[in-house]
């Protein structure tokens, strides 16, 4: 498609707000091929996209006064990440700090009132062009682009992240569970950023032999120790133009911790014996299981290395907390492992998937693999059970010796599930039902990974099949 027929195509506009002003936005488009539709809220606007993915550019009226509309209108505006969207407001909104931020994060640009036709004009067309450019499928959403499995809105936002993250230079400290991911986020980071074209290096801090973690991580010249026979350059310099990634660095000694500070705050190094200082062009990305902030209390990590590794941090969700991944991961590693030996398993039974998604996982998708893989071998039938997973209903009775933060979120997530059920799946009814705020509830509905289209759709199988 060539540039003038993109400037030609009718481009649909949604404009969400004040009706006098939507008029005169729609005035100041003249005669340009718009097909214009208002929105007088922010609810009613989340209904026409919800229902209609066609449109690429939105105009929103914003109000200073109205802070309840800046938290519904951040959650809109992260639930539609293709649109392009432009700010209409009084000049006086730009002393509110909320509103520059929100504007500086979340649009292409703004208008101030009154409206400037022209620049207008000039402004929606440039806006449109930019949403034209876009793929249809942003890569940040493409789980396959980044190696990793799961659909849930959970993992949605993380993938988003990745891609956030993966554009800009700065230290990254991925925290988290044992088994949820981490140096596959780390990947997935250097294959999405500018560096991808460079080398990838990782190293587990806490797997490093005590004598040699200095000459591993920043090598050595010939003769620097007994045994160094030629010069060897460290992970450090070899991942020069590219990614490091240091795992478990919470592991790290303390008097390598000093080291490692020196090369975070000028990116040189000296090899073991060497005399030259050698600079080195490597972005870090850090992941650790521990929890860094009570190791520094106990005085097993440096406070100010902490700072210099956490300018950006990641949490993957640990997989209780998305079991509704867990059937299509199941899948995944069923198929990728499934030609390691002629079976017979054509793959899961109904009980086998019920009770993974009840299980808690405490080795998280690591045990999730061994199980599956373990269980194809196993089996001796056409499905594979829940006693070849190891996972007898028993064990899963084990989920409810939990913590009160977890019996809490749990209590939490059943009311959202059932109240969303009573109310047809429509946020705004369930909302007042549950006496808060429309964008509470949609916090809440992606802090437990509840799909609204998936839980309809199965309460409407479930009516008709009783």
């Amino acid at each position: 498609m060539d540039a003038q027929t993109m400037t030609t195509l009718p481009r649909k506009l949604l404009i969400i707000g004040c009706d006098s002003l939507g008029y005169d936005i729609s005035v100041a488009l003249g005669n340009f091929p718009w097909n214009i539709r208002h929105a007088r809220t922010q609810q009613e606007a989340s209904n026409i996209l919800e229902n209609d993915d066609s449109y690429l550019t939105a105009i929103c009226i914003l109000k200073s006064d109205r802070p309840q509309q800046l938290d519904d209108l951040q959650g809109l505006i992260e639930r539609q990440p293709k649109i392009v969207w432009i700010a209409v407001l009084d000049p006086s909104c730009l002393q509110a700090e909320r509103i520059r931020l929100l504007i500086h994060q979340y649009f292409f640009s703004f208008l101030t009132l009154p409206l400037d036709p022209i620049k207008a004009r000039h402004l929606l067309e440039a806006a449109s062009e930019m949403a034209l450019l876009a793929p249809s499928s942003p890569s940040y959403l493409m789980k396959e682009d980044l190696g990793m499995v799961g659909s849930s809105p959970v993992m949605q936002n993380l993938y988003r992240s990745i891609y956030r993250i993966a554009q800009v230079d700065a230290p990254l400290l991925i925290t988290g569970e044992s088994g949820t991911g981490k140096e596959l986020i780390a990947w997935a980071i250097h294959e999405q950023s500018p560096r991808r074209n460079g080398p990838f290096n990782a190293i587990n801090c806490g797997a490093l032999p005590t004598g040699l973690i200095q000459s591993e991580l920043f090598g050595h010249e010939k003769g620097a120790f007994t045994g160094a026979s030629q010069r060897k350059f460290g992970i450090i310099e070899s991942a020069n133009s590219g990614t490091l990634f240091l795992d478990e660095i919470g592991d790290l000694p303390l008097e390598m911790q000093v080291n490692l500070l020196r090369f975070l705050e000028n990116h040189h190094i000296f090899r073991l014996g060497g005399l030259k200082e050698i600079k080195v062009d490597v972005r870090v990305l850090a992941a650790t299981h521990v929890n860094l902030e009570k190791a520094i209390e106990r005085g097993t990590f440096r406070e100010d290395l902490y700072h210099r590794v956490n300018v950006l941090q990641l949490t993957p969700p640990p997989l209780r907390e998305r079991s509704e991944d867990i059937e299509e991961i199941a899948n995944f590693v069923f198929n990728k492992f499934r030609t390691e030996k002629a079976t017979k398993v054509k793959g899961f039974s109904h009980e086998s998937l019920l009770l993974m998604r009840q299980y808690s996982w405490p080795g998280n998708i690591r045990e999730l693999i061994n199980r599956v893989r373990r269980a194809m071998v196993m089996c001796d039938q056409r499905l594979i059970r829940p006693e070849d997973l190891g996972l007898e209903r028993r064990q899963s009775a084990s989920r409810s010796q939990v913590t009160l933060e977890q019996a809490r979120d749990l209590a939490e997530q059943n009311a959202i599930r059932a109240s969303l059920a009573r109310n047809k799946y429509q946020v705004q009814h369930a909302a007042c039902e549950l006496d808060v705020s429309r964008a509470t509830l949609y916090r809440l509905i992606e802090k437990h990974g509840i799909d609204r289209l998936l839980e309809r759709d199965a309460q409407i199988a479930r009516g008709t099949t009783s």
